[in-house]
């Protein structure tokens, strides 16, 4: 399956997100990366910040979002697109990237889930 695939690719074999394969794959540059997670630069491109718990989680979150909405947005890129601009109603229009930013990510991976499931935004 496509979404698993895109998950897995950019996942290393010690857990570890791969922020380079992870910031080619969406054309970005690691600052852009940093910011699009709520990260600083240093927590993407020094070892010892790259490897703490609250950056890879934050980075899992950005791909995790990014494969939930991948199928029905067409492609990676399409989607990174929604994850950065659509406006969520449920959450006063900001977006998905907003609420990650302030480590609301398990809000933004609910809405999808009713989303999934036949709900309304």
């Amino acid at each position: 399956m496509a979404v698993a695939s895109i998950l897995a690719d950019m996942i290393q074999p010690d857990g570890i997100v791969a922020t380079d394969r992870l910031a080619d794959h969406l054309h970005l540059t690691k600052t852009e990366l940093a910011q699009a997670a709520g990260l600083s630069r240093d927590a993407v491109s020094k070892s010892a910040r790259l490897h703490s718990r609250n950056t890879q989680a934050r980075l899992r979150d950005l791909v995790e979002i990014i494969n939930r909405v991948q199928p029905w947005a067409g492609s990676v890129q399409q989607a990174f697109a929604w994850y950065r601009s659509q406006p969520l109603p449920s959450f006063g229009d900001q977006t998905a990237e907003d609420l990650v930013r302030e480590g609301r990510a398990e809000a933004v991976k609910r809405h999808l889930s009713r989303l999934a499931l036949g709900g309304f935004a």
